[in-house]
């Protein structure tokens, strides 16, 4: 375990500290640099009072995710039995001397996260020991309520909104949609690395498609109306969680609004690749990202609307479940 610690002092909260270890902060903003494409760049446009807490949660959420990501070889009742200390030690009902842990329990007291949400995160994370396959869409967006919308919520916490119970629902759906855009552009990473398909089998069997096609990286005509389906039901999660930015402190609204132009900018490039997702995962560029931050952030400053600066701006520029051209509703199955 790495001793070195970082503290801030919090003094909004009181003038009491904060700590995590240099090595985990690193390692948190890293992952958000790898996603970053997704939301590295948006988390360093957050105000400095909820930026280092998200780091913290980052820092958490990355220790959870290498107990059943980073575990080959380890037995599943070891996953199982040390992703149980991790959550009695989240919780505070075990101490702990892992500054990471100390410092996500003073921040989840110090912002009022319920265990609730905790809990269902460990959760999610457990199923991903044994599970990697999902029969319809229901299933999928069980684990996605305790993995992608837990953090949404937590982050919610974090960020602070007048109206919490406003907010909620769309926070839920702004995690649910970017947790189902990862599933599409990493279709081809998370079948040769962990053997997981997060994608509805209703979806795939829909369209003739079978797990073993995707093992074999068989791309087809079919494989792609079945990410066609899929990218529309995320792309009616962005217009619902899109419209719940209103409800945030108004110094985090663009980097939200960011967050998610940059996640649905992977649709932009799933949709010029027709689809294909399997010989290639798609990837953001550092140009592309540095172009579409500045489009978004010069919209910004002209208007005040995150719906109009989103429709305007982002890869999901029609109305939620269509697109120009179709008249197909969302798939909700």
């Amino acid at each position: 375990m790495e001793h070195t610690v970082v503290l801030e002092r919090n003094v909004a909260g009181g003038g009491g500290f904060r700590m995590v270890t240099e090595r985990q902060l690193a390692t948190s903003k890293a992952i958000n640099r790898q996603t970053g494409r997704t939301f590295y760049v948006a988390t360093r446009l957050l105000p400095k009072r909820v930026r280092h807490p998200t780091y913290v949660l980052y820092a958490f959420f990355r220790t959870a995710d290498e107990v059943v990501d980073d575990a080959a070889g380890v037995p599943p009742e070891d996953q199982y039995a040390a992703l149980e200390r991790l959550r009695a030690r989240a919780l505070g009902r075990e101490p702990t001397d892992d500054p990471v842990l100390v410092a996500f329990r003073e921040m989840a007291d110090e912002h009022d996260i319920p265990d609730r949400e905790i809990e269902s995160f460990v959760d999610a994370m457990a199923t991903d020991i044994e599970k990697g396959r999902y029969e319809d869409y229901a299933e999928l967006e069980a684990y996605m309520r305790g993995s992608a919308a837990a953090v949404g919520r937590m982050m919610l916490a974090v960020v602070g909104a007048a109206d919490p119970a406003r907010a909620r629902p769309h926070a839920t759906a702004l995690g649910e949609a970017f947790q189902l855009t990862n599933f599409i552009r990493d279709v081809r990473e998370d079948i040769e690395e962990r053997d997981r398909i997060y994608l509805p089998r209703t979806t795939l069997a829909r369209h003739g498609v079978t797990d073993e096609q995707i093992h074999r990286l068989e791309f087809s005509a079919e494989f792609a109306a079945a990410m066609r389906d899929e990218l529309r039901r995320a792309e009616s999660l962005y217009w619902h969680g899109v419209r719940g930015i209103r409800y945030l402190p108004a110094d985090c609204r663009f980097p939200v609004l960011l967050a998610a132009v940059l996640y649905a900018e992977h649709h932009r490039l799933i949709r010029a690749r027709e689809y294909d997702v399997l010989s290639a995962t798609p990837q953001l560029g550092l140009v592309r990202t540095a172009w579409v931050a500045a489009r978004t952030r010069w919209r910004w400053q002209f208007c005040r609307n995150p719906e109009t600066v989103f429709r305007t701006v982002s890869a999901i520029s029609e109305r939620p479940g269509r697109r120009a051209g179709t008249s197909s509703r969302t798939p909700t199955r």
